[in-house]
């Protein structure tokens, strides 16, 4: 139905006046009436079953207005103190076009002149509060900020002892703020988006301009304006839509909550993706070793972070492997295993009655069972459980003779190592497949376990994140880009950023050095 002359006509029909009709349809929207009356109407019509939704009746220079907002997205008490109490005192004797109050009384405040509901209409739903005066055709929208939002603290998923300790938020100006805090660079630029078809979500890509690969950065817009859902709630939400492949355990883009990080992949010539509402924010494109990568490998000495990340690569395959490796030489290659070390397994499964398949099953399930108990428990009993639960169950589950000594062990160095992971979507992938391995070790013993790393790593080579292949700079190798791969060089001896990204500007941050103010 078309909206316009037909916008008041049909009161009772809901669809005809929705906000969908009237946000969307821009072709069809019609302007601002110049009564006073008529704009409030229409309005109220739109929000009529919106309690936060406030209309506040004014006088202004002897004419009737209207201050118009939701009180939800704005500070009630700021509007009075920035808004309203400056309207109200105007003198009937003053100029009052909306040009001379919007230059004399305003010049502190964002402001802009609306002339159509789908103006009026979304930048109300923005936060900003709508200043209307009888006998014009347009309107004042003046951007007050002041809603509550959660302060800056430590981030929760990804702690460092040395570094940086601020994190993201749900505010989106809040999280580009702390990004330029770290890069105050004119080329460093913020686009806006709008995805949802209800919800209306703010969504940003920072980029570096003469870093980033242009051609990579437009296919992420591309990817983002070709999105089609209802709502984004969530950063997790873009990232399963712009994915390359979502048929893959692998995260094929990074998230962190770190502006640390942001900031140096935005300086290698990545693109960052902020949405309105969550703390996560996303990098593209990514590849496999970034995931063994943290902030604090670069604020401590090289050899340390070396040290460090080549642990995390053995806790990878360690939490990968280690439980199929345990089901497989038990069940099939009793030979490979040192006589005492064979003996001293067998004493203590004896009179457990399950196979070790079963057993070990057991375990990881109850063990990913409490994990998750322990996430989704209040935080202030979540660890208590998790520990507490692990340790009791363990226990009784050996003394009931249900699983064997060595088993707990085995189960609990897994766990402990899939925890080493920086990134916890990384580690889920981890634990995924390693069930997987788990059931082949129990049919077919090491050679299963040997062919399901095959496929696995051939799965990975051919897996891209916005057409870079995953394993890069493994496979296909890259010599020039192995300073940042399984160790870290010193922060000196980075010369370039990585040419699997195609950065129009090779050289690094640290080839510059310092520069004078």
């Amino acid at each position: 139905m078309k909206l316009t002359g037909q916008f008041f006509k049909n009161k009772n029909n809901k669809t005809s006046n929705s906000f969908n009709e009237i946000v969307e349809n821009s072709e069809t929207d019609r302007e601002l009436s110049s009564n006073v009356k008529s704009n409030e109407d229409a309005l109220n019509e739109i929000f009529s079953s919106s309690i936060d939704f406030t209309v506040n009746e004014i006088i202004m220079a002897g004419k009737k207005g209207l201050v118009v907002y939701l009180n939800s997205m704005v500070n009630a008490e700021r509007v009075y103190e920035e808004v309203k109490g400056t309207v109200i005192q105007l003198s009937s004797k003053e100029d009052i076009s909306f040009s001379h109050i919007q230059k004399s009384y305003f010049t502190d405040q964002k402001s802009f002149f609306v002339k159509t509901y789908h103006e009026c209409v979304w930048n109300i739903l923005n936060g900003a509060v709508i200043v209307f005066l009888d006998s014009y055709k347009e309107a004042l929208a003046i951007e007050v900020n002041g809603f509550e939002t959660r302060s800056i603290t430590e981030p929760s998923t990804q702690t460092v002892i040395r570094g940086p300790k601020d994190g993201f938020v749900e505010s989106i100006q809040t999280n580009i703020s702390l990004i330029r805090r770290r890069i105050k660079n004119p080329r460093l630029t913020f686009e806006q988006f709008i995805m949802g078809s209800e919800s209306r979500t703010t969504v940003v890509i920072a980029s570096v301009k003469g870093i980033m690969n242009e051609e990579t950065l437009k296919e992420i817009k591309t990817r983002i304006e070709q999105s089609d859902v209802p709502a984004i709630l969530d950063s997790g939400n873009i990232e399963e839509l712009i994915s390359d492949n979502i048929y893959t355990p692998f995260p094929l883009i990074f998230n962190s909550e770190r502006p640390d990080t942001i900031a140096a992949n935005l300086m290698e010539g990545k693109a960052a993706i902020l949405v309105d509402g969550s703390p996560f924010v996303l990098l593209a494109p990514c590849v496999f070793s970034d995931f063994f990568q943290t902030a604090e490998d670069y604020y401590q000495p090289f050899f340390m972070a070396s040290f460090l990340r080549i642990i995390r690569y053995i806790s990878f395959m360690i939490a990968l492997i280690m439980p199929s490796l345990y089901v497989a030489i038990t069940t099939y290659h009793v030979g490979l295993l040192p006589t005492p070390l064979l003996i001293s397994i067998q004493s203590q499964r004896e009179g457990v009655p399950f196979p070790a398949v079963i057993e070990i099953l057991i375990m990881e399930f109850a063990f990913e069972v409490l994990r998750e108990a322990g996430v989704r428990m209040p935080r202030v009993v979540g660890q208590t459980v998790s520990i507490v639960g692990a340790l009791v169950i363990g226990q009784a589950a050996v003394e009931a003779g249900i699983v064997s000594n060595v088993l707990v062990i085995i189960v609990a160095f897994t766990a402990i190592s899939s925890f080493v992971t920086p990134i916890y979507k990384f580690s889920i992938a981890t634990r995924i497949l390693r069930f997987v391995l788990i059931l082949g070790a129990s049919a077919m013993g090491l050679y299963a376990i040997l062919l399901l790393l095959v496929i696995m790593v051939a799965h990975l080579s051919g897996l891209k994140s916005f057409g870079i292949p995953y394993l890069t700079p493994i496979a296909p190798l890259s010599p020039d880009n192995q300073d940042d791969v399984f160790i870290r060089f010193p922060i000196g001896a980075n010369k370039k950023r990585p040419t699997y990204l195609k950065p129009k500007m090779e050289n690094n941050m640290a080839k510059q050095g310092g520069n004078k103010k």
